[in-house]
């Protein structure tokens, strides 16, 4: 080819070289695309694709919005309980701090069984060394809580429970009065202090027929008449109209009237329960007369009553 052919198949302009056009070349062009879809197709298609997939997947995903429609179950471990099972934490997981669990919590205990740091319906101001005192058997108690050591104002509550570990459940509250000296853990005869402590409560009697249910085993006798005045000189006519033996350093299975002092007479004798007479004992526990007769009729061996008395926090 000469250099004016040559010269005629490419131009120059602005120093690039322009290809060549015209017929001939637009027909190699042609034939080397025929074989391949225009790329607008495939944009298209691919478009469409997308265009389905996002469709199909929020209508998958709506089917479980719609009112009524089912909803699969919660994937659970059908293995039985018991049976170990792999509780590996995850690494970011046994880098946290594990928090204790509090000793008793209820979503932890057994079912059925008592909560190890409870009251069990008591009051906090019982302590836990004589709230440990109170035999499991006993399903009846008259807790005595004085307004202070040396106080003779006091107050008593009577409990009740359904079985050993159960709660206790109030079921009378009364005011009262005990010796006119307070409470002693070591009282000694005439110091008109009250025996402090847990002790059973077993016999009972009066000058006055037992109430109607009295299930204790009653002594009615005129000796339960008592002589002289009280501490502060008020009558006592009437007090022993009812009584309950509080089991203190006394035989059990006898009448109240009993005199025998197992521990010796240093110690004193003859603590009861009996009616209230408007002043301090020199260590008996006194109650309203309507208290009292509601003890007898509801006071069951059967239970086995007690009685914990002393001052505030003991």
């Amino acid at each position: 080819m000469s250099k004016h052919a040559r010269a005629r198949s490419r131009f120059r302009t602005g120093g690039r070289t322009q290809p060549r056009t015209g017929p001939r070349a637009a027909g190699r062009r042609r034939s080397a695309s025929a074989g391949r879809p225009p790329r607008a197709l495939i944009a298209v298609a691919v478009l469409g694709l997308l265009t389905f997939a996002a469709a199909w997947l929020h209508a998958l995903h709506a089917l479980h919005e719609q009112p009524g429609a089912p909803v699969p179950a919660a994937r659970s471990d059908a293995r039985p309980r018991g049976q170990a099972q792999d509780r590996t934490p995850s690494p970011a997981a046994a880098a946290r701090p594990v928090r204790p669990q509090a000793q008793g919590s209820p979503g932890h205990a057994a079912r059925g069984t008592p909560r190890a740091d409870a009251l069990h319906g008591l009051p906090d101001t019982l302590s836990a060394a004589t709230r440990a005192r109170i035999p499991g058997s006993a399903r009846q108690l008259v807790l005595v809580t004085g307004k202070a050591p040396d106080s003779s104002d006091s107050t008593v509550t009577f409990f009740t429970r359904t079985g050993a570990g159960a709660d206790w459940s109030p079921a009378g509250h009364w005011p009262a009065r005990n010796g006119a000296k307070g409470w002693s853990t070591e009282r000694e005869y005439g110091d008109l202090t009250s025996p402090q402590g847990v002790f059973s409560l077993t016999d009972a009697g009066g000058l006055l027929p037992a109430p109607p249910g009295t299930k204790l085993p009653y002594d009615q006798d005129r000796a339960f008449v008592p002589s002289g005045l009280g501490v502060n000189g008020e009558s006592l006519d009437g007090s022993f109209d009812y009584v309950v033996a509080i089991d203190y350093n006394r035989r059990t299975g006898v009448s109240p009237l009993d005199p025998a002092m197992p521990e010796g007479e240093d110690k004193g004798g003859n603590i009861w329960l009996h009616v209230d007479h408007d002043g301090p004992s020199q260590g008996c526990v006194g109650l309203p007369k309507e208290a009292m007769e509601q003890l007898l009729r509801t006071l069951d061996p059967a239970a086995k009553p007690v009685i914990a008395m002393g001052p505030a926090g003991f």
